[in-house]
């Protein structure tokens, strides 16, 4: 268990790294013969620093195998945090300054540079990997020259030849007294940079036109004697910003960087070959700057391996500061001062005599885990994650009825109306207390009363929007506020309803299975619940995949079932029509089966650009039988309860994410009949679409689906638009690896464990947080 002192204390060593400062910052070295000359200008002469007392070697020199880990480390670490954080904030200030510090920056550049790397300080920009990194170490004479190979050759120029017309290129010939190549430039401010007899010296891909040598735009132009760096990282830009932007700013950026104590374990370090982190950002962004990796003597192909266990070392330094913030704001949540809310059981024994059923053995295992956060006298955060349809409604019930049998209040937050209305009609059927509600269509005489009730504490069981976390809304006594749906809304809006009472427990819900690995960071700070069954008398639901040429047979088959007096659920992945996708819109569809079942089946419409009372409408003739067929968007994706409905027709399936699917999917099977899901796709698809659509024809383990769901998205955003790495992520995003990023992820687990155990975060520590952006963790970790 970790354990630590005093937070006051603690937050305050956060906010202040206690980093021991080296004697002197040392600058990018400038070892290799080919250095450009950029990096003669910032390159600057270090002697060896120290750090808390101990030598450090310079980074470069020590060759690939290069580590420098923790030995003896233990006092070394306690003596640097007892050395004082007033002395560090200046010492780190060069790294977190804005980048607009940088000399030579300007407003305009910094503010392209801020969009590019995702952050305004100087340590952001070093942390602004380079997608790819060009080899332009062949030199071949002309007449050896490889088409289709990178080259970096040196000629005379011969003829300057200006275009015929405006769209042609000015064509350059050159030679080198052995051979001819044919330079080919769009931008006549670079073509006028040739002149005849000049030795010039241009690196770029070599092609072939007309049966001779060609390079097209070449990458560099410089003159003879000048330096192209061998080894050339590529970094990701913005519209407006140019790669030697990039490359002067992170020259700079990098001759701000000290050397720093080691956060990482030394047996860590030697298992895995990793250079120490100032040597990782070397090798990451001027892998040209080490010969030992890149010079005549180093192997061919020894950068590459250096700069794959740089990126690794990196990776896992971000995922470890996550994971050291993460211990940290679960044990400021286990000391921060709590209440024990103790109850009766009574209340929750007549709420399950109306239920009517025994709650499953998920239910069981998390109403006790729950239950047992409720009675210690330390605040409650815990995350409830279940599978679709696993009844996390009747454990939030039994939940908040637990605060009230305790005297206190209970209050839910569901992000749409739609969805707390429901959980309102639930609790009203269950409850043996009144219920109150409040969302933002609760206006006039009646929200007069429901805020007046909340504020007496006669209404002692809340469900609402986030209309319950408005200013003008107080409470009496809230001790549980619960969060359904947690990710849509923002952290501020789940931390007002946490501040709505005293020491408040939280409960955050959410029905998407969370991959392993995504727990284990958006999520480690939180203790789990997890429902992985589904309430007794639920039937499986067949799912099955089809065809283009198989629409007829499904209409058919809808047809059958409408008659036998099923409700059909048919989702579109758009709206309406759209003059460049040949997909499916609700709109179109909507029309078409009003024209072939309006004369024996009503049809509804819902989606997202409707008015929100036109689409509750629309919900509410579905749910009450007035309309059999509803033709939606994802707006039914989450939150909308119909036993009655067995049907799911899903079109273009191919275009939803898995997780998305079976979240449609579990909009049927909520009652007693058979229920099936029928998935269409459009004509030809690919592996990972077909992939998918098996996947979940073969399962309905949400669990399961969501970390293959994670395999195959490679990981993004669980409910955004970005497709690949870890949320939140920046170096561990580029692991193209996800067994090796989970395995990652593990290790910066345990070495968090490890290193934070019984003690404050002790120098080495701070300064990862602080350079990762992980010292405030206090107020998120409330907020779930």
């Amino acid at each position: 268990m970790v354990s630590f002192c005093s937070m006051a204390s603690l937050s305050y060593s956060l906010v202040t790294p206690a980093c021991q400062p080296a004697r002197k910052a040392v600058a990018p070295p400038v070892s290799s013969p080919t250095a450009s000359k950029e990096t003669a200008t910032h390159g600057a002469d270090s002697a060896p620093s120290t750090v808390s007392g101990r030598k450090r070697s310079p980074a470069v020199g020590s060759g690939p195998d290069a580590a420098v880990g923790r030995q003896d480390m233990t006092q070394d670490r306690l003596t640097a945090a007892e050395s004082g954080p007033q002395q560090d904030d200046a010492w780190l200030a060069p790294l977190l300054a804005p980048i607009a510090d940088l000399p030579g920056v300007g407003p305009a550049q910094a503010k392209l540079l801020t969009r590019a790397v995702g952050g305004s300080r100087v340590v952001d920009l070093l942390f602004h990997m380079p997608e790819s990194v060009v080899d332009r170490r062949y030199r071949p004479a002309l007449s050896e020259a490889q088409p289709g190979r990178v080259a970096t050759l040196e000629a005379t120029v011969r003829q300057v030849t200006a275009p015929a017309h405006g769209r042609q290129p000015w064509k350059v010939q050159l030679e080198d007294g052995a051979g001819r190549l044919e330079v080919a430039f769009f931008s006549r401010w670079q073509a006028g940079r040739m002149t005849s007899g000049a030795r010039v010296l241009v690196s770029g891909l070599i092609d072939t036109f007309n049966g001779r040598l060609a390079m097209t735009n070449p990458d560099y132009v410089l003159s003879a004697g000048d330096a192209v760096p061998t080894l050339d990282p590529v970094w990701p830009l913005t519209a407006g910003l140019f790669t030697g932007q990039v490359r002067s700013a992170m020259r700079k950026a990098f001759a701000r960087l000290p050397e720093l104590p080691e956060w990482e374990e030394p047996s860590v370090i030697a298992r895995r070959r990793w250079p120490d982190f100032r040597t990782a950002l070397l090798w990451t962004h001027f892998p040209s700057d080490d010969p030992a990796i890149s010079g005549p003597e180093a192997p061919t192909d020894a950068w590459i391996d250096a700069r794959r266990r740089a990126r690794e070392r990196l990776a896992c330094d971000e995922l470890l500061a996550d994971q050291a913030a993460t211990l940290l704001a679960r044990e400021a949540n286990r000391s921060r001062p709590g209440r024990s809310l103790i109850g009766s059981g009574a209340l929750r024994r007549e709420a399950l005599t109306r239920f009517g059923h025994s709650p499953t053995a998920a239910q069981t295992r998390a109403l006790r885990e729950i239950g047992a956060d409720l009675e210690a006298p330390r605040r409650m955060v815990r995350l409830l994650q279940g599978d679709v349809g696993a009844g996390k409604t009747l454990v939030a019930l039994l939940t908040m009825l637990q605060a009230v049998e305790a005297g206190a209040q209970a209050a839910i937050m569901a992000p749409t109306e739609i969805l707390a209305r429901q959980h309102l009609t639930t609790f009203e059927r269950l409850s043996p207390v009144p219920v109150a509600f409040l969302s933002g269509s609760v206006r006039g005489k009646a929200r007069k009363a429901t805020l007046e009730a909340i504020a007496d504490g006669s209404a002692s069981l809340i469900v609402g929007t986030h209309a319950l976390v408005q200013e003008g809304v107080r409470y009496h006594d809230l001790a549980l506020a619960v969060v359904d749906e947690q990710h849509r809304f923002g952290v501020e809006q789940r931390l007002t309803l946490g501040g709505k009472g005293a020491a408040v427990d939280m409960l955050v819900m959410t029905a998407t299975p969370i991959p392993r690995t995504l727990l284990l960071t958006q999520w480690g700070d939180m203790q789990v619940s997890r429902l992985d069954g589904k309430p007794a008398g639920r039937k499986p639901i067949k799912t099955s995949v089809h065809g283009p040429d198989a629409f007829d047979g499904v209409l058919s088959g809808l047809e059958r079932a409408l008659a036998s007096g099923a409700r059909v659920f048919w989702v579109c992945p758009l709206v309406s029509e759209s003059e460049t996708l040949d997909i499916a819109a609700a709109e179109a569809r909507h029309a078409s089966l009003v024209r072939r079942f309006e004369d024996r089946y009503g049809v509804g419409l819902a989606h997202g650009q409707q008015d929100i009372a036109v689409r509750e409408a629309a919900l509410a003739a579905f749910a009450n039988g007035h309309t059999a067929i509803l033709v939606a968007t994802t707006v039914i994706e989450v939150g909308v309860d119909v036993p009655s409905a067995s049907v799911m027709v899903i079109e273009h399936a191919e275009r939803f994410g898995l997780a998305q699917l079976h979240q449609l999917r579990g909009r049927v099977g909520r009652g007693s009949a058979e229920s099936f899901c029928l998935l269409l796709h459009g004509g030809e698809i690919g592996v990972t679409a077909k992939r998918r659509l098996s996947l979940l024809k073969d399962t309905e383990d949400g669990f399961l689906i969501a970390d293959e769901d994670f395999r195959l998205r490679g990981g993004g955003e669980v409910a955004g638009s970005r497709q690949s790495g870890l949320p939140g992520f920046r170096i561990a995003t580029m692991e193209a690896n996800l067994d090796e990023t989970r395995n990652l992820v593990v290790l910066a687990r345990q070495s968090a464990e490890r290193g934070l155990q019984g003690r404050h975060p002790d120098a080495a520590f701070r300064c990862l947080l602080k350079l990762f952006g992980k010292a405030k963790f206090d107020k998120i970790m409330q907020a779930g």
